[in-house]
């Protein structure tokens, strides 16, 4: 959803970029397989694009799991019990498991047609290549276990278009479990084949409720995960256990941050105002929802694009700038726009397109370097207040990230 407000259809220019520029580069590759046998011509396939390697030093893993609260009545859909898709990435040992898939042909198509995206193979993200393995074995943890980041993506997005940075801060150390919080993703598939789309997508809906209900749903995850709620489920739908049971490292309670890109990123604001064990949080480019809150004293970062670096542009900003009480920062990216923080800027292997109806007023931001700024900014903030105190401060962190970013301007201080 746009920075401006909530609304219920996003802008769709960026997975049309994507699609534009993933034709352009690989019209049939498929078919042109050296030294193939002659015959006659099959049917032409697009391959796909591929995400940017993780920076860090460790192989990362991937599990689906399933989660069902049974006190909690889905709001979009009356009469069913609230129900969460996960992805988990984590540090995996080394492993020849097959790649983790990004969505399925089906998923894909549901996407494309939610963005109106048109004129292009509807499986086409399907092939989008990750770097994280299916279900490895977790690397053997230390101590009290990883910390734990809970990601929420954009609204009618699907939680698979944060992966660039899930499968990034997985390979420096974390936990990453990214949530389709259900009925609000173009397309959400469950172990029993159930595929659902975006009953939320409606006029009525608004951003405060989806703040709200996303934030219970994070505080749900959190618990679920951390051991402290019964078993989860695993994508093939059999009840594994808690924790580290269901094959995932064993996670620290006690560090748990929740980062979230547009509503998701109010969700992550509406989430540590409501649950106090969110030691973090992160809100990218994301319009804050109005509430009842007071004061929040624990470290939030605001990640904005272009326009968020401009006085005023959105009021939500300045005043929940002055609710935060505690650690606390705000960038804006020179050049950067609503989709600039996902994977939908990062898979055109080109630039970040500009905003339908004129571009921003710094030269667009070259998608790779969109992908940098934002792993290196969250992650120096994360390893600032969840790793242990023998590291920098986070301001120092925070300020070794901007001086190899240039486009990115600190606001606030």
């Amino acid at each position: 959803m746009p920075s401006t407000g909530f609304v219920h259809s996003p802008r769709s220019y960026a997975l049309a970029t994507l699609c534009a520029a993933v034709l352009a580069l690989a019209p049939a590759a498929d078919t042109a397989r050296a030294g193939a046998a002659a015959g006659p011509p099959g049917p032409t396939r697009t391959v796909g694009p591929r995400l940017p390697a993780p920076t860090g030093g460790l192989p990362v893993g991937l599990r689906t799991l399933a989660l069902r609260d049974t006190s909690r009545e889905d709001p979009w859909e009356p009469g069913r019990a609230r129900e969460l898709m996960l992805s988990v990435w984590y540090p995996a040992l080394p492993s020849e498991a097959p790649r983790a898939a990004y969505v399925t042909a089906r998923e894909s198509a549901m996407i494309l047609r939610q963005h109106r995206v048109t004129g292009v193979p509807e499986d086409l993200l399907s092939r989008t290549r990750t770097h994280a393995r299916t279900g490895p074995p977790a690397l053997p943890v230390a101590g009290s276990g990883l910390p734990l980041v809970l990601l929420s993506p954009g609204f009618s997005l699907p939680r698979t278009s944060l992966t660039a940075l899930a499968e990034d801060l997985a390979s420096r150390g974390y936990a990453v479990a990214a949530v389709d919080h259900a009925y609000e993703s173009a397309a959400i598939t469950y172990p029993d084949g159930r595929v659902t789309g975006c009953s939320a997508c409606r006029p009525a809906v608004r951003g405060a409720e989806v703040a709200a209900t996303r934030a219970a749903d994070l505080s749900y995850v959190r618990r679920r995960l951390t051991g402290a709620g019964g078993g989860v489920e695993a994508g093939g739908g059999v009840d594994v256990g808690r924790g580290g049971e269901a094959g995932l490292p064993r996670l620290d309670p006690a560090r748990v941050a929740v980062v979230g890109h547009s509503i998701g990123g109010a969700a992550a604001f509406e989430a540590m105002r409501r649950d106090p064990a969110f030691v973090a949080g992160v809100n990218m480019d994301g319009t804050f929802q109005p509430s009842d809150a007071g004061p929040l004293e624990r470290p939030f970062l605001l990640l904005g694009a272009d326009r968020h670096g401009l006085p005023g542009a959105d009021p939500s900003w300045d005043a929940a700038w002055r609710r935060l009480t505690g650690p606390r920062a705000w960038f804006s990216a020179a050049g950067a726009v609503h989709t600039s923080f996902t994977d939908y800027a990062a898979l055109t292997g080109a630039t970040v397109p500009a905003a339908a109806g004129g571009g921003p007023a710094a030269p667009a931001l070259p998608a790779a370097r969109a992908v940098r700024l934002t792993r290196e900014l969250v992650a120096a903030f994360l390893d600032g207040h969840l790793r242990d105190g023998s590291r920098p401060r986070a301001d120092a962190l925070l300020d070794a990230v901007r001086a190899r970013h240039p486009q990115l301007r600190g606001h606030g201080r």
